[in-house]
């Protein structure tokens, strides 16, 4: 919904991209050979970016204003659920940047074309540079597969929330909740616990008793439901459990034995989003932070943090989870290439 805090936030979004740094000429590197040739290797826009995504309007905003500080041009595939709000903000989007200078066609949407549209799109190589697509696992799935332009690959979120044997109760408590229901149908929100058995019989009561009251429907494995006992009811949880990405109050509840098991659930069923770990032993929190395979990982903080805006990029063009040079909240700097710059004074080799 498109309401006056939401399009205040918006604004204020795009303000805090405007105040950061350009990217663009960049050195991220260089230096002199022993033959006194120059090199530095520069960012520079990727071109044109094409996305692909599902209703949320204001990620029509946070792209374009991404796309235009990095210096790209922007073709915008939103869902059909907010087909008439994303016209109205490009067709904003479009007055704006022509009244200073800029062509209107800078950023374009192909929401009028529908499906066919996007196919399209996904077909341009030679026309669209890099290809982005935001939303639900299906969409993703579909766009990698039959994309010809290169993707940077989004991921769907099954994040986990570990509470080691040695965490604090009220730490765990909060960060858990925070994790699972302060916007529960964002990617970056905790669909799965695990708490060690150490720590299962003090803390997972409390934990299920908050959830429960928070208005979150529990599934566990034995060792789960034998420790809450009868402070909550909990239907049983299975593999199927821990390989949903529910987008709701729903939550999986596991007892491990050690982080070793732990961290081999998240390796098997993880989409390598985020994960975090409620501990106060040092030991564990570098072996998490060390071994865990995702795009994020975190101690003693919510799930909720992975978020471009959270991390200070402004906003985001959405999170990654593929390991190319784009990885996690994406935003200015993940949208250029880079390339090299050789300065001679007439050597030859």
């Amino acid at each position: 919904m498109l309401d006056a805090p939401r399009l205040r936030a918006l604004a204020a979004a795009v303000r805090d991209v405007i105040a950061l740094p350009d990217p663009i000429g960049q050195v991220v590197r260089g230096s002199t050979l022993a033959n006194g040739i120059t090199i530095s290797q520069v960012r520079v826009p990727f071109g044109v970016v094409g996305a692909i995504y599902e209703a949320r309007p204001n990620v029509t905003v946070d792209i374009v204003a991404l796309a235009l500080k990095s210096g790209n041009g922007a073709v915008l595939r939103g869902g059909r659920a907010a087909e008439q709000s994303n016209a109205v903000l490009v067709s904003l989007i479009q007055r704006a940047i022509s009244s200073v200078g800029l062509d209107r066609d800078a950023v374009q949407t192909i929401d009028e074309f529908g499906r066919e549209g996007a196919s399209r799109l996904m077909k341009a190589r030679g026309y669209v540079d890099v290809l982005i697509p935001r939303g639900s696992a299906g969409l993703i799935s579909t766009v990698v597969q039959e994309s010809t332009v290169p993707v940077i690959e989004t991921g769907s979120g099954i994040v986990h929330v570990y509470v080691d044997a040695t965490a604090d109760e009220e730490m765990a408590v909060n960060i858990v909740k925070n994790a699972k229901t302060h916007r529960p149908s964002v990617c970056n929100a905790a669909e799965t616990l695990l708490v060690h058995r150490d720590a299962a019989a003090r803390m997972l009561p409390r934990l299920a008793r908050e959830l429960v009251a928070a208005g979150v429907e529990l599934s566990g494995d034995e060792s789960a439901r034998s420790s809450i006992g009868d402070v909550a009811s909990l239907a049983h949880a299975d593999d199927t459990t821990w390989a949903t990405e529910h987008l709701a109050l729903q939550m999986g509840v596991r007892v491990v034995d050690s982080i070793d098991e732990a961290i081999a659930h998240i390796d098997r069923f993880s989409t390598h989003h985020t994960e975090s770990i409620v501990t106060q032993d040092y030991a564990s929190a570098e072996k998490f932070l060390a071994e865990v395979d995702s795009a994020v990982v975190m101690v003693n903080a919510s799930t909720r943090f992975t978020d471009g805006g959270e991390f200070g990029f402004g906003a985001e063009v959405g999170i990654s989870t593929q390991k190319l040079h784009a990885r996690g909240p994406m935003g200015l700097s993940e949208l250029t290439s880079t390339k090299w710059l050789v300065r001679g004074a007439g050597q030859i080799r």
